[in-house]
């Protein structure tokens, strides 16, 4: 019964998503406020059955309905309460169906938040949040489906998760803190494609854009601190971090991530680089598809790669559509988005400068991390030779790029907005540069 009831809400939920991406889209183009409503039922209706599915799965956990394939394979009567609650993310079917819920309960939040804002804006928003909303329901109601009957004789008990995930009690926190942190910012992204579409980014949307990417980044942040924090209860000193392809995973989205939250200040008060910002803001999503992937596909041989599956061709299938709808939009829409800009005359030397400089290099992190990640795969892939890059190439390449990161978060807040002269700029800059380098000879 259960199965049946599961897979009924998560069919539901696809079809909410279906309906409410194609009235979103329609009511933002027409400025239809019919649409729009429809939309908004559509997106709260997604939301709803999404976590009512993801309840009735801890249910079944809970009651050790090992009738339910899921709970035949992760749950045991042996496992404590507490286990038992969390196995609904140690294995691939319930982790995705997990991410449906998160994205379900972040839709519905973000429902509410844009009621009173441009209803354009919140059309397309929405449309697209539900977009990326169809793609999982999709997951879930399919080849991830974690509701399927287990075939056979039904057993009457079960091997429990796996035991590496029931060794400590961060298992309870550090995978849902990195979830929020990765499937919210699909609103962001959402946001953002609205924005090209309707040709204009006003102040308040960019400002509630910012907001909910500071939201997940908070909880990417958490989330990666208490990885470290678990790795280093688990495997000592120097285990909190070893460039593993999944520690990688979640590194770069925060990377772009908070490469964002400096081009939105810039953005927000001197009116440039939207284009950048918005880049920046759907290439973090961009990545933490990525993330996803390689956490989930099994791809990678990797402490925190717990599943092989065959959903690894699908997901990349759906990162390279998100890729070349976003490269799109950016071509086609930015023009009108800037359109109207007042041009600014900036200085070298000036806050904008610094935080831009900043921007390059953590877009320039970013790129380097994922280069060491990915062409091991790309190389065995082309060649069937397997080789490695281990720390000495992250640690190498990483260290001149932190330490301009570093410089410029103690400049750059020094410097003022706008064009400036030399003598101004150095009027600030001269107590900190001679603290600096008193510390640097003393040390």
């Amino acid at each position: 019964m259960i199965s049946l009831i599961g897979r009924t809400l998560v069919l539901a939920a696809l079809g909410a998503c279906a309906v409410g991406a194609v009235s979103g889209f329609v009511g933002g183009a027409r400025r239809d406020a019919d649409a729009l409503r429809i939309t908004r039922f559509m997106a709260n209706a997604f939301g709803a059955l999404m976590v009512a599915a993801t309840l009735l799965m801890e249910w079944a956990l809970v009651t050790h309905d090992f009738s339910v394939s899921y709970v035949a394979a992760v749950g045991s009567l042996s496992t404590p309460l507490h286990i038992t609650l969390v196995s609904l993310w140690s294995s691939l079917n319930g982790s995705i169906l997990f991410w449906g819920c998160v994205l379900g309960g972040g839709t519905l939040a973000f429902t509410r938040h844009v009621k009173e804002h441009d209803p354009q804006h919140a059309s397309y928003a929405l449309g697209s949040l539900l977009s990326v909303g169809l793609f999982f329901a999709f997951l879930v109601a399919g080849i991830a489906n974690p509701f399927a009957p287990t075939e056979g004789l039904i057993p009457t008990d079960g091997p429990g998760p796996n035991p590496l995930l029931q060794n400590h009690l961060l298992m309870i926190i550090h995978p849902p803190s990195l979830y929020l942190g990765y499937v919210l910012m699909a609103v962001p992204y959402a946001m953002a494609a609205a924005a090209l579409l309707a040709g204009r980014l006003e102040a308040t949307w960019m400002r509630l854009l910012r907001r909910w990417m500071l939201f997940a980044w908070a909880f990417l942040s958490l989330g990666i601190l208490l990885g470290g924090w678990w790795s280093y209860e688990v495997l000592g000193w120097g285990g909190y971090w070893a460039w593993d392809p999944v520690e990688n995973a979640s590194f770069m989205p925060w990377l772009t991530a908070t490469a964002f939250l400096h081009s939105a200040m810039v953005m927000e008060r001197q009116g440039q680089l939207k284009g950048w910002t918005l880049t920046l803001a759907m290439s973090t999503f961009l990545l933490t598809l990525l993330g996803t992937f390689m956490t989930r596909s099994g791809v990678f041989n990797s402490v925190h790669s717990f599943t092989q599956s065959s959903i690894g061709p699908v997901f990349l299938g759906f990162i390279a559509l998100v890729l070349i709808a976003s490269v799109v939009l950016l071509a086609a829409r930015l023009d009108a988005l800037t359109a109207n800009d007042k041009a600014t005359e900036d200085g070298v030397v000036s806050r904008e400068s610094a935080f831009l400089l900043n921007n390059l290099l953590f877009v320039a992190f970013t790129f380097t991390v994922l280069l060491g990640t990915l062409f091991p795969l790309i190389k065995e892939a082309l060649t069937e030779e397997r080789i490695s890059v281990g720390e000495p190439y992250f640690n190498r390449m990483s260290l001149p790029v932190c330490v301009g990161i570093l410089f410029l978060m103690g400049v750059g807040p020094s410097l003022p907005w706008g064009n400036t002269s030399g003598a101004r700029a150095w009027s600030r800059l001269r107590l900190p540069l001679r603290a600096a380098a008193a510390g640097a000879v003393l040390g």
